[in-house]
């Protein structure tokens, strides 16, 4: 009974039965962002969507879903990125970074059980947060959150940490897992980190699930 229900529950799922690669975006809007950051930011997200578009693979398989913060804020769901279409982000608010993961990894559980419902493979979902300050609401229990699930033993998730000029990169790297330490933006680089995305969930999208693929070099991160 259930199988003859999935049709309804689920008809992105069924009606393109590919294996998905979940990316959610965790985005800084705080008013600390405002002015040319965000203006970048937004840029770089148009030319996350156009990078996506140019590959067939990837439009079909690649999921994308966008958080903001402060407040925490879903303003898209996965779907992929054939659909996606990201909107014009306006700063306001703080930066709460430790409720922002808590529900982004919250979104992430509930679109694996979609994937697990519909018979649908998927990838290792990758969490992309980027910031330019530090948090303003408790954040132990996120980077705890952060550390069981982005290790080689449980693979639950990629999680990325970028910190824009500003960031408290001392309190990012406690966040992140000790295994992937957080990296700082080069200036105002984020359409070549948004390149970057697109062409490292180019790569996964045509791999094998499962299998491990070497990711290019972050050109866009200052050393």
């Amino acid at each position: 009974m259930n199988t003859d229900q999935v049709p309804f529950d689920f008809p992105d799922l069924v009606s393109n039965p590919e294996p998905r690669c979940p990316c959610l975006l965790l985005l800084d809007t705080s008013m600390s962002m405002r002015g040319p950051a965000l203006e970048q930011l937004n840029d770089g997200v148009r030319t996350f969507k156009d990078q996506l578009s140019s590959d067939s693979m990837a439009m079909q398989r690649v999921e994308v879903a966008t958080v903001t913060f402060g407040p925490v804020k879903t303003v898209s769901e996965f779907q992929t990125a054939d659909h996606f279409e990201p909107v014009t982000l306006i700063a306001t608010g703080d930066t709460p970074i430790g409720s922002a993961i808590m529900h982004g990894l919250e979104m992430i559980d509930a679109r694996k059980r979609d994937y697990r419902a519909a018979g649908i493979s998927y990838y290792r979902p990758w969490i992309f947060l980027i910031t330019d300050g530090g948090p303003t609401d408790p954040w132990q229990a996120a980077a705890q959150r952060v550390h069981s699930g982005d290790n080689a033993e449980s693979k639950a998730f990629s999680f990325f940490g970028v910190g824009v000029e500003g960031a408290n990169m001392e309190i990012l790297a406690k966040i992140c897992s000790p295994s992937r330490p957080p990296l700082k933006l080069s200036g105002l680089n984020f359409r070549e980190l948004f390149v970057w995305l697109s062409a490292s969930l180019k790569g996964v999208s045509r791999s094998q699930v499962g299998t491990s693929v070497p990711l290019p070099h972050p050109g866009w991160a200052s050393v």
